[in-house]
């Protein structure tokens, strides 16, 4: 299927090379993007370098998890369908698993003051890990005043006009579709890359298959339980999620934050953190915090327990992850002419400058409810209320190790997984304090 230096694997090398992939893709995107372009294209060869940054292009342009849909995409170039799917499902799976058992024993020992601890630890940290996306993403995004301006206008959208989270993303879209006709924007000169010949007929087929696949649960759900069940709510939310957050795990938290916890009050923020948290400290993809808010929703809901947890994050993982196969199988023999198009580069350029405005509100939200020990709330002119901190009553501790989180990540590069421990122990202190 590709033009590679080396052979292309069979199925077996494949799968145990996705399955390494998925037991050591700490760090979040940019970091499992680097492990994968390490293992497939400079141990393995089975990649080039063009094909893969080719794929990685056309994920960037795609709503949902963009390294997942990557090891899809890259499994899908070498093995086919069978590839695709070993490739993506073993990228997610071995984090799931972690993820499920801790979110788990959070749930059932949250509260021990020894536990809680820990956690006040982690949620400080994840202050820090917001900072250092802020910090990435601005040098990505913020290519000029235009873009800074756009950014600016997400944040202000979100936080002070309160704005749904899908409004905000679409008018950023829409700008940026009016944009790339107004500007010479030069795309990628990389050289052509090899592409199965697209088929519209093998197109549908592929998304009326992949689509039946993902929508099975949620309609088994919906009519066996009903549309108010909470098992068919956490369903179509996530179903949703998938189609319209573009950007990053960063950016589903600003809708997860809109939604689950201020509409549907599934979790609080705080839990929401915790749930981050321990995203942020296994393998896998940071939207694994998807089936943390999925499993709190179950455990939390009217006759809710362990069993109606469990179903309710198998729910939310399958719409988190699900549609990337239908992005990728349908689309990817189209991504050659939809990399190469003016409109989706002006497209995505406004999305990702937008993407800085909703990190940098997700960062205000969390950040009041981390550094702050109160609140209070304002009235909005235009309706509604803005909470804001008491500036009379800083958590100092949580300041401090959310600071020292942020300086380790920032300026000295320090691996997630000892930061994150690092902190956790730092936040026992707040037992004496």
């Amino acid at each position: 299927m590709t033009d590679l230096a080396s052979p292309a694997p069979g199925l077996k090398d494949l799968a145990s090379a996705s399955f390494r992939v998925g037991c050591l893709g700490f760090g979040g995107p940019a970091g499992q993007i680097a492990l994968m372009h390490r293992i497939f294209v400079e141990e393995k060869g089975w990649i080039s370098e063009a094909e893969y940054l080719h794929a990685l292009n056309y994920c960037m342009l795609l709503p949902g998890p963009e390294a997942q849909q990557l090891a899809t995409y890259a499994g899908w170039r070498l093995n086919g369908l069978a590839g695709g799917v070993i490739a993506g499902l073993l990228f997610v799976v071995p984090g799931a698993l972690i993820v499920f058992g801790l979110t788990w024993l959070y749930a059932a020992w949250g509260t021990l003051p020894l536990v809680a601890a820990l956690f006040y630890g982690v949620k400080a940290a994840v202050i820090g890990f917001i900072a250092e996306a802020l910090v990435k993403v601005g040098r990505r995004a913020l290519k000029g005043p235009q873009d800074v301006a756009l950014a600016a206008a997400a944040f202000l959208a979100l936080f002070l006009l309160q704005l749904p989270f899908p409004l905000v993303i679409g008018l950023a879209a829409a700008l940026g579709f009016a944009r790339s006709f107004a500007q010479a924007r030069p795309l990628s000169a990389s050289p052509p890359v090899p592409s199965e010949k697209a088929s519209g007929a093998k197109a549908l087929r592929a998304a009326a298959c992949w689509g039946a696949l993902w929508f099975a649960p949620l309609i088994t759900a919906a009519l066996l339980l009903g549309p108010d069940h909470v098992l068919t709510r956490v369903g179509v939310f996530f179903s949703k999620l998938a189609v319209l957050t573009f950007g990053g795990a960063y950016t589903v938290l600003a809708y997860l934050q809109q939604q689950a916890v201020e509409a549907e009050g599934w979790l609080t923020a705080p839990q929401m953190i915790d749930g981050l948290g321990l995203a942020e400290t296994t393998p896998g993809p940071l939207v694994l915090v998807n089936q943390f808010v999925g499993f709190m929703a179950g455990w939390q809901a009217d006759g809710g327990g362990l069993w109606l947890a469990a179903a309710a994050a198998l729910m939310a993982s399958w719409c988190t992850f699900a549609p990337s196969f239908v992005w990728i199988f349908a689309g990817a023999p189209f991504s050659e002419g939809l990399r190469r198009s003016r409109m989706a580069a002006g497209m995505l350029q406004a999305v990702t400058a937008a993407v800085f405005g909703i990190i940098a509100k997700v960062a205000v939200v969390f950040g009041m409810a981390v550094l702050f020990r109160g609140g209070i709330s304002t009235s909005l002119p235009w309706g509604g209320t803005l909470a804001l901190p008491d500036p009379a009553r800083p958590d100092l501790l949580a300041i401090a190790i959310a600071a020292g989180a942020a300086i380790a990540l920032i300026r000295y590069k320090a691996n997630i997984v000892l930061v994150v421990l690092a902190c956790a122990l730092a936040g026992l202190l707040s037992l004496w304090v």
